[in-house]
């Protein structure tokens, strides 16, 4: 557990600090819809930027509004401030208007010598998919070209089923709380999902490995109810452990570091095909046009096997994504009886914890809990 304490509480980490010892390179990215399995396949260490809960935005308010969200001028902060200086490069995605403004800021004060943008299709019709092969294929020709390595299909498709591995043993950490007795609390997995963007896979593997033992060891948690917990990017498992203190146990989520990690797999033969089906198709966030029902589907069915009593939506404050599509989905739930609170809250902010937890005791009050 230390380890992985260390893993959320650091930017730059010890695997951060060996891979520059020995020369790799690193490639930051942040959205969900870049397949990490193109930098591993290329022996490029891809970092998932984060912020973990800083809240001084002091020099990214100069150049990205404070009616944007917390979210990404803390991450955009710590790119100007020197924090990710260790990166190589930027992989920027088209995730939201706030996602391209700290990537485009950043790149403008602090440039990198590698920079791509990787557009993301919003639908996922067969010209869409097809838009979004060849994207991969530029993504692939640009690493190639700067960093003059080659990603060869051999490569490609080691570093899928190597994923796919790890998602399995994530996968079944995840669900373990769907059992009677609950052994692993919300933030933990959170946590877990945090450090899968901060360190080589054969390691990441290891941790895991690690943490299974650990928990096979435990007594269940005292719990006062069972909660899904869902809504807007955030990585803020110290906010996950102070809600949890007060009983309530998350059991599942839809979080970006967290539910929304798990890929279904692809049998098409094409292999970046493959990757194209297996993240445009698992994209659940509100970005995607059109496809409000499959994320719908997705929250019931989680909310369903893991016999969550009730459901806490976040969304970071000037998230327009979350905080419209978050009341969409209470109207629904709560039309099936389930219980909602909506949260709105600023990102990282400690001073914010407190009301939070007003509210949330309140809500295991409603839940007679």
């Amino acid at each position: 557990m230390d380890e992985l304490n260390e893993l959320v509480s650091v930017i730059e980490n010890t695997y951060v600090r060996k891979a520059r010892e020995e020369g790799q390179k690193i490639v930051g990215y942040a959205c969900l819809s870049t397949p990490r399995e193109i930098f591993d396949a290329a022996g490029i260490f891809p970092y998932r930027i984060k912020a973990l809960s800083n809240t001084e935005t002091e020099m990214a308010d100069a150049h990205l509004s404070r009616f944007n969200c917390g979210f990404c001028r803390s991450c955009l902060q710590l790119g100007l401030d020197g924090t990710y200086d260790f990166l190589d490069g930027l992989v920027e995605t088209n995730g939201c208007d706030h996602l391209r403004g700290m990537f485009e800021n950043w790149q403008y004060v602090t440039p990198r010598s590698f920079f791509h943008y990787l557009r993301v299709p919003h639908l996922t019709d067969e010209d869409s998919m097809e838009w979004f092969r060849g994207e991969l294929e530029m993504l692939v020709e640009a690493l190639e070209k700067h960093f003059d390595v080659i990603i060869n299909e051999e490569n490609l498709q080691a570093s899928i089923k190597t994923q796919d591995q790890i998602t399995e043993k994530l996968r079944h950490i995840y669900e373990s709380r769907w059992e009677k007795e609950i052994k692993v609390p919300g933030s933990e997995i959170m946590a877990l999902t945090v450090a899968e963007g901060s360190m080589p896979p054969a390691d990441y593997s290891r941790l895991l490995d690690e943490y299974l033992e650990v928990i096979r060891k435990r007594k269940p948690l005292k719990t006062r109810a069972r909660i899904f917990m869902g809504g807007a990017a955030t990585d803020e498992v110290e906010l996950i452990t102070a809600l949890e203190e007060l009983g309530g146990i998350m059991v599942a989520d839809s979080f970006c570091f967290g539910g929304r990690l798990f890929r279904r797999k692809s049998s098409a033969d094409d292999t970046l095909l493959r990757l194209v089906e297996m993240y445009l198709n698992n994209l659940l966030c509100p970005r995607m046009f059109m496809d409000y029902e499959s994320r719908k589907s997705f929250i019931k069915d989680m909310i369903q096997k893991s016999g969550a009593e009730g459901a806490v939506l976040f969304h970071n404050k000037f998230c327009d994504l979350h905080g419209i599509e978050n009341v969409q989905i209470r109207l629904d739930l709560e039309k099936e009886g389930m219980p909602v609170l909506l949260l709105e809250k600023e990102y990282g902010a400690e001073a914010d914890i407190g009301r939070l937890k007003t509210r949330v005791q309140a809500f295991l009050e409603r839940l007679k809990r």
